[in-house]
C-alpha cells in the first residue's frame, strides 16, 4: 500500500547523539514573554556569533543587542557556552522548520526537492551566521554540531523512503544516497547563499533538481 503523503513521521536520534532530555536548558521559559526574551537572547547570539566568533563573542554585547538586562540573560543561561548550545539546537530547528513544510507541500518528492532546495538557500541568504555558527559548534560543541547534521539525515531518510513508498521515487535509496543529497545541498547553501547571491536561488535549485532527477551518466 502507497503511504499516504504529509504523514508525520517519528525520527529517532542517532544511537550515540546527546540525549535531548538530558542537554535541553533546564530554564526553559513557562510564560510567553519569557519564551519572547529567550528567543530574543538567541536571535542577538546569532548575530554576536555569526559576527565575532565563538571566543570573541561577549554576553555583554548579547544582552545590548537583544535590550534585555544581564540578569534576564541568566535567568536562561548559566554561561556562554550554554547559550551556544541552545543556539545550535534553536538554528537546527528554524532550518527544519523553514524547509520542512516546503517539501511536504509539493506535490511529489522531486518537485518538493526542488522547493525545499529553494526554500534552503533562501534561508541562508538572509541568515548567513548559521554556517560560521556550524563550523565553530565542531570545536565548541561538537555532541550538538554532530546531532544537526545526523538529526537532518535522519528525517531526510525517513521521508524519502515514505517517498519511495509512494512511489515518487525509486526503491532502495538509503543513508550514502541521502547523505550525498544533503552534501550537496550544504554546499550549494555556502556557494550561493554565504558566499554569493549571483543566480537566484530557484534557478540553482532546478539545476541541482535536474541533477537528482537525470543524473550525470550520458544518454
Amino acid at each position: 500500500m502507497a503511504a499516504e503523503r504529509g504523514t508525520t513521521t517519528t525520527v529517532a536520534a542517532p544511537a550515540d547523539a546527546p540525549d535531548m532530555a538530558d542537554v535541553a536548558d533546564a530554564k526553559e521559559p513557562r510564560t510567553a514573554r519569557g519564551r519572547r526574551t529567550r528567543d530574543a537572547i538567541l536571535e542577538a547570539a546569532a548575530a554576536e556569533f555569526g559576527e565575532r566568533g565563538f571566543h570573541d563573542a561577549a554576553i555583554t554585547r548579547i544582552t545590548a543587542r537583544a535590550g534585555v538586562a544581564l540578569g534576564s540573560f541568566y535567568t536562561y543561561f548559566d554561561t556562554k557556552d550554554a547559550v551556544f548550545t541552545a543556539l545550535v539546537r534553536h538554528m537546527s530547528a528554524q532550518v527544519r522548520d523553514h524547509v520542512g513544510p516546503t517539501i511536504l507541500a509539493a506535490p511529489d518528492r522531486l518537485s518538493g526537492e526542488l522547493a525545499g532546495l529553494t526554500a534552503f538557500l533562501e534561508f541562508v541568504r538572509s541568515h548567513k551566521e548559521l554556517y560560521r555558527i556550524l563550523d565553530e559548534a565542531e570545536f565548541v560543541d561538537a555532541a550538538s554540531w554532530r546531532a544537526h547534521y545526523e538529526t537532518t539525515v535522519a528525517g531526510y531518510l525517513a521521508s524519502l523512503t515514505a517517498a519511495a513508498a509512494r512511489g515518487e521515487v525509486r526503491e532502495g535509496l538509503g543513508e550514502v544516497e541521502v547523505w550525498a543529497i544533503v552534501g550537496m545541498n550544504v554546499f550549494l547553501g555556502l556557494r550561493y547563499g554565504v558566499w554569493a547571491q549571483d543566480q537566484p536561488a530557484g534557478e540553482v535549485a532546478a539545476i541541482a533538481n535536474r541533477l537528482l532527477r537525470e543524473g550525470i551518466a550520458p544518454r
